[in-house]
């Protein structure tokens, strides 16, 4: 198949983690974020923003063995130990999505600074209140999150 959205070439098993990475992609990170992603997407970044969508979304991200939940607590602490603090921020509206409140992000949070050190963890916690902040009451009310599908 040849076509700019799933790239030249892609084989059929490549297109077929495509489309079940963009609906993981859009129920993890919600239509919104996915949308500026995809209308961002320039031919630079085009193998960058198929790779992502089809490696760690389609494949990854649908694994079994791990729910959504227990996957944004550990892509939380990895992020907090990289120091990504726009991803972080991004993986904790993903995280309350996928059923976590904000204790349970703090405690992830916490548990990450024992080994990835305080001042990751200062920046974590500095980007995951801006983030919980702007989601108000969808943070602190469970039954306004997305939950679990996987």
């Amino acid at each position: 198949m040849n076509d700019e959205r799933h790239g030249k070439g892609a084989s059929a098993e490549d297109v077929q983690a495509l489309e079940r990475g963009m609906s993981v992609r859009r129920a993890v990170l919600g239509d919104a974020h996915v949308d500026r992603a995809v209308e961002r997407t320039s031919d630079f970044t085009a193998s960058f923003q198929g790779y992502i969508t089809r490696c760690a979304w389609g494949e990854v991200w649908t694994r079994p063995g791990l729910d959504r939940r227990t996957r944004s607590c550990i892509t939380l602490g990895i992020l907090t130990a990289l120091r990504c603090e726009e991803e972080i921020a991004m993986h904790v509206r993903a995280a309350v999505r996928n059923g976590l409140s904000a204790e349970e992000i703090s405690e992830v949070l916490l548990h990450s600074a024992v080994y990835a050190g305080v001042p990751s963890a200062n920046i974590a916690f500095a980007a995951a209140q801006r983030a919980l902040a702007e989601l108000g009451d969808a943070a602190a009310d469970p039954r306004r999150r997305g939950g679990d599908e996987a």
